[in-house]
């Protein structure tokens, strides 16, 4: 049964707080309720058909300590490692929303013992998207794909992400409705994105004018279809781009009641189109993604003030929560004697171990290793193609300056411009 709220006040309180950006009273069926339904719809799908869209709406709704949620963040994490070089921009974009929303790296995703910078695949996937457009006038894949694409990038501060925003504003301007309405609400959140970290000129006229059409295309046709913005099944993604335009559509009002009545009178039985109508309904977006409150230790960065076009926010720099390390490799016991050294940067609280690959992926010639699995933990057995032999009492000691580690390299944490050296040396 309906209930009318009749101040957003009775909304906040049922929310517990929630902030409705741009909107006046919603009509409102027990939401706190209707939350919790919707919530338990993806909950139930996730183990037959997970998503990273699913991971986006539970994390954006406060669904993040349920054993559902680890177990699908897992499989995301698992998926991407093996499968992102595979997977299209847009499928590649919606796991780096999943994982930030989830305070994890996209840079240094690691799961079934490899590691991977999912961001430097978007980034790569994107490029081949525009470089599409400008020569076909189409993208790779879907302008769809291309708005997420531009999103993600967009949120964790990644080159790319201008371009491909500009090459989408003008192909979403020039053909606004022939578009669906899916792919322009989508196109609006990375072009607010973008806007937000682009100064006045010519680009951000560009974006700002095509937000604004869009905005207020969707709002002609609410008005005219009654509260309905192309389908019921569009209309999560159509109410998160309004929810977030409103400096663009100003002063135009929004009759968000009217758009938000449709939605609670439909019963969403499909999880995919709840969880993009989730968030709309807690007054959020994919934009927030990026914003999400994340506990010390977490794998992505602290959250750091930053611009927000439609309310005060946050946005974590990916490079806030990272460390430098020197590591350095020795040998002058046997063979060709060699000295290598590098310098990493690793996410704060990362295992020695850690350092250790990031410095093989960057130079795999020189600092290649191996370790072996002991009840203890790992111990690495081989550098630079040396191994150490028990025959010849040698191996490989690690030392933090002068003094050798007590922990091994799974265990140990370095702290920041910390110097690591791994000396071959006999016992």
């Amino acid at each position: 049964m309906l209930r009318v709220a009749v101040t957003i006040g009775v909304l906040l309180a049922l929310l517990g707080g929630t902030a409705m950006r741009g909107c006046t009273p919603l009509l409102v069926c027990e939401p706190q309720d209707l939350i919790s339904r919707m919530l338990r719809k993806i909950q139930r799908s996730t183990k037959k058909h997970p998503d990273p869209s699913f991971l986006l709406a539970m994390n954006l709704a406060g669904d993040n300590k349920s054993h559902i949620h680890d177990w699908l963040l897992q499989h995301i994490k698992e998926e991407a490692v093996e499968k992102a070089h595979d997977m299209t921009s847009g499928q590649v974009a919606l796991h780096v929303l999943a994982l930030i929303s989830s305070c994890q790296d996209p840079r240094d995703v690691e799961a079934k013992g490899k590691t991977i910078n999912l961001v430097s695949i978007l980034q790569e996937k994107t490029d081949e998207e525009v470089v599409s457009m400008e020569i076909k006038g189409v993208p790779k894949t879907t302008l769809f794909s291309v708005s997420l694409d531009a999103l993600a990038l967009c949120l964790v501060q990644a080159g790319g992400y201008r371009t491909a925003s500009v090459a989408l504003a003008k192909r979403v301007l020039e053909s606004n409705k022939t578009i669906c309405v899916d792919t322009r609400a989508m196109a609006v959140q990375a072009l607010v994105c973008t806007s937000s970290k682009t100064g006045p000129g010519d680009v951000q006229d560009l974006l700002n004018k095509t937000v604004s059409a869009v905005a207020n295309d969707f709002l002609d046709e609410q008005e005219k279809n009654g509260g309905m913005i192309g389908n019921i099944y569009s209309m999560g993604l159509a109410l998160q781009a309004l929810e977030i335009s409103s400096k663009f559509r100003a002063p135009r009002v929004w009759n968000c009641a009217q758009a938000f009545a449709v939605v609670h009178r439909h019963d969403y039985q499909q999880p995919m189109p709840i969880a993009q109508v989730l968030p709309a309904l807690l007054g959020k977006s994919y934009l927030d993604a990026g914003s999400m409150p994340c506990p010390p230790g977490a794998g992505m960065c602290p959250l750091i003030p930053g611009p927000r076009l439609d309310a005060g926010g946050v946005h974590r720099a990916c490079n806030a929560s990272s460390i430098t390390v020197h590591y350095r490799i020795t040998n002058r016991l046997q063979g060709k004697h060699f000295n290598h050294s590098i310098t990493v940067k690793v996410p704060a609280g990362s295992k020695l171990l850690k350092v250790l690959k990031v410095a093989e992926k960057m130079e795999p010639d020189i600092f290649s290793f191996k370790t072996k699995e002991y009840s203890q933990g790992p111990m690495v057995v081989s550098i630079h193609g040396l191994d150490a032999d028990p025959k010849d009492r040698t191996y490989w000691q690690f030392l933090s300056g002068k003094d050798a580690l007590k922990e091994g390299v799974g265990t140990y944490k370095p702290h920041d411009m910390e110097h690591i050296m791994a000396n071959f040396t006999t016992y």
